[in-house]
């Protein structure tokens, strides 16, 4: 009889140890989606001439979020034309290494797998690879989405193209107005944060480890967070201002890694690809 029970004691400590494996952890990878030279970042960066004149290297950067089974990219960088054809002009340097689909092909990710593509906002170096995700769902802020609908902005033109699937054919797009629990469970929130564009979102990530908190837009680089600038390019200085302190809060109350998604420092507090964040 005690062997009994003790083979039936086993058989239940057993069986959730089986059903945790089947359901894998909530993950985050970084993929390199654009290298950036800002030639005159004190005139773009600051409207009240924080900076000084001159370069200044940025990154671009996306995310790869796995929960349970379900994958989600959040932004999809500069555009891969860029592996062939990289830009240098007055202003700055853009260039591209690799695709994300090839970065995904690497950790046996297909581009049919991607059930949504988050943005965090309606700049083309947040949209460059999304047409390669065609059956996903388009998931962005409602204003930006709204002025990607107009065609009143002629410096959309780049994102309308790479978004056109979504915007004049069959892709589903889900505009969102406040925050978005993408998959419903509270472990990947995407957070309304108005500003740097009418829609401008970022995204907290819950991690077992720890929560992760993707920048989007909302800083550039570290120096923003000290000293509050402001992008002279920003469509609101007072929404700015606001979502600066509510990121900030969140960042504070929860205890959250923040990863400025343009800042090679912050983006080097992830695993480097293809390790995982978990």
């Amino acid at each position: 009889m005690f062997k009994s029970m003790v083979a039936g004691l086993a058989l239940l400590l057993a069986a959730p140890a089986s059903a945790q494996m089947a359901a894998p952890a909530l993950k985050l990878w970084r993929l390199d989606c654009g290298d950036f030279v800002m030639k005159r970042y004190g005139a773009w960066f600051s409207d009240t001439f924080q900076y000084p004149e001159g370069s200044k290297p940025l990154a671009g950067s996306c995310y790869l979020i796995r929960n349970g089974n379900r994958f989600m990219l959040w932004d999809s960088g500069l555009s891969d034309a860029l592996i062939e054809k990289p830009v240098d002009n007055a202003e700055q340097s853009m260039s591209l290494k690799r695709t994300v689909v090839d970065q995904l092909r690497q950790i046996g990710v297909r581009p049919d797998q991607i059930e949504v593509v988050g943005i965090s906002h309606f700049h083309a170096d947040h949209t460059g690879q999304a047409k390669h995700f065609p059956t996903a769902k388009l998931v962005i802020g409602e204003a930006d989405w709204n002025a990607l609908k107009a065609t009143s902005n002629p410096g959309l033109k780049d994102a309308r193209a790479d978004l056109a699937h979504w915007l004049k054919g069959p892709g589903k797009a889900v505009p969102v107005a406040g925050d978005a629990d993408i998959f419903e469970d509270g472990k990947v929130i995407m957070l309304a944060m108005p500003g740097h564009t009418p829609g401008h979102s970022a995204l907290l990530v819950r991690l077992a480890s720890g929560p992760v908190l993707l920048s989007g837009d909302q800083y550039h680089f570290t120096e923003q967070v000290k000293n509050r600038g402001v992008p002279s390019f920003n469509t609101s200085r007072t929404d700015t201002l606001a979502s600066h302190d509510r990121f900030d809060r969140i960042a504070a109350n929860l205890g959250a890694k923040v990863v400025i998604q343009h800042e090679p420092a912050d983006i080097a507090k992830l695993p480097a690809f293809p390790e995982a964040a978990q």
